[in-house]
């Protein structure tokens, strides 16, 4: 049959009662398989049966109270089965597990209500901006739908906040402070008096939540949208989709089979046909006020670190530099710092060091020759948005990121 794939099939037996950590195991196991991105997962629960103790367990309406039997079967890739066995090994104490090779054609969920994430932070009207800022710093999330009895008047990224509050620095920066210093910034937003009404981007772009993955991509992509907040036919806010849902899940059906017909047909596109080729660098031993400068030229936001014969060294990205300053408690030259990075002044003197002192040896990198499937894969496992490309004697050939990847899935549809 067309379309068939390699697969194995977990098939748990267990006793209803059976518990883990105070919850039903079945429940738990279901929690674990969707938190790692398991294919799918099927809860049976049994009318009669026994176990190892032979006794027999019955549906029967004089012993409904009695230990059920339940079966859990999980379907995946060979290799998936095989990391998620270790999981359910701590969680099933008492039942039987078997694993069992098949074939199978894999008709994976393709629609934004099975890749949204349906926890929301969200934000009313009214709320000051920089309880606003704080949330989603907090929070560790990049935008916030503002809702008024459940339906969406806006949402606020962290672009609103840099445009709209004339927010200093954008939130994955605000990390590389000190606590203090994060205190400082949202003082300020507080000062102006903002609420989320008067900055929200009005009326927000949503999507429904039956849409297919191929109608969100090209969505995100055509309208240049990171993240969507997920509506029923009713306007009810249901959950927020963002790229990186979008590509994980894209990686997940990639990973068990090719023949779903919303796969985008550029998935087997290489890095190198995709990836962004002036890519500004610099030595170990460049001064840090030269890379900063390089930096903020750059949309990239990143300097390669590469020796003479262009073989890569490290990376620096403007947070490092941020946070080493931080580190030194220089709060003059770290305002000043914070105020160029904002673009609301020039590049401040007394930045002192070089490239080598900040510079992160651990580099991500793909062979030019990778393809798509590869690329989304290493960044969603991973949590970058970029990588670098390099030959096979780790030589710079350029950078390939998430929006470039977006594009060009879109462009294959």
């Amino acid at each position: 049959m067309k379309g068939m794939t390699d697969v194995e099939l977990i098939r748990i037996f267990m006793g209803e009662s059976a518990q883990k950590a105070g919850k039903p195991a079945h429940e738990l196991i279901v929690e674990e398989a969707r938190k790692r991105g398991m294919a799918g997962v099927t809860v049976t629960r049994g009318f009669m049966g026994f176990g190892a103790s032979s006794f027999v367990h019955t549906a029967k309406i004089l012993r409904l109270s009695e230990d059920l039997p339940v079966v859990v079967e999980i379907v995946d890739i060979p290799d998936r089965v095989a990391d998620f066995l270790p999981v359910l090994e701590d969680i099933v104490e008492e039942g039987t597990v078997l694993v069992l090779k098949g074939r199978a054609v894999m008709h994976c969920p393709m629609r934004i209500r099975d890749v949204m994430s349906r926890e929301v932070v969200t934000v009313e009207p009214g709320t000051p901006v920089s309880q606003v800022a704080r949330l989603l710093l907090h929070k560790g999330v990049k935008a916030a739908p503002v809702v008024d009895k459940n339906r969406i008047v806006g949402i606020i990224t962290g672009g609103d906040l840099l445009q709209r509050a004339s927010m200093d620095l954008r939130l994955e920066l605000q990390t590389q402070l000190s606590a203090e210093m994060q205190d400082e910034q949202f003082q300020l937003l507080q000062t102006k008096g903002l609420a989320a009404r008067d900055i929200m981007t009005s009326p927000a772009q949503t999507i429904n939540v039956k849409t297919n993955l191929s109608q969100a991509l090209a969505r995100m992509t055509g309208k240049d949208i990171k993240r969507l907040p997920v509506v029923d036919d009713d306007g009810k806010l249901m959950g927020i989709v963002s790229r990186v849902d979008v590509l994980r899940s894209i990686s997940r059906a990639a990973a068990i089979t090719e023949s779903i017909p919303e796969l985008p047909q550029s998935l087997g596109r290489t890095a190198g046909e995709v990836m962004f080729q002036q890519v500004p660098t610099a030595s170990p031993e460049s001064p840090l006020t030269q890379v900063l400068e390089q930096i903020l030229a750059t949309p990239l936001r990143r300097v390669v670190v590469v020796d003479r014969d262009m073989k890569v060294l490290g990376i620096v990205v403007d947070g490092d530099i941020l946070a080493r300053l931080s580190r030194q408690k220089k709060t003059g030259l770290l305002g000043s710092l914070i105020s160029a990075l904002s673009s609301t002044a020039e590049l401040p003197a007394g930045i002192e060091g070089s490239v080598r002192e900040v510079m992160n040896k651990e580099v991500l990198t793909v062979l030019p020759e990778a393809q798509l499937t590869d690329v989304i894969r290493i960044m969603v496992d991973k949590g970058v948005k970029r990588l670098v490309v390099v030959d096979s004697e780790k030589r710079l050939q350029g950078i390939i990121d998430r929006e470039v990847v977006m594009r060009a899935l879109a462009a294959g549809e």
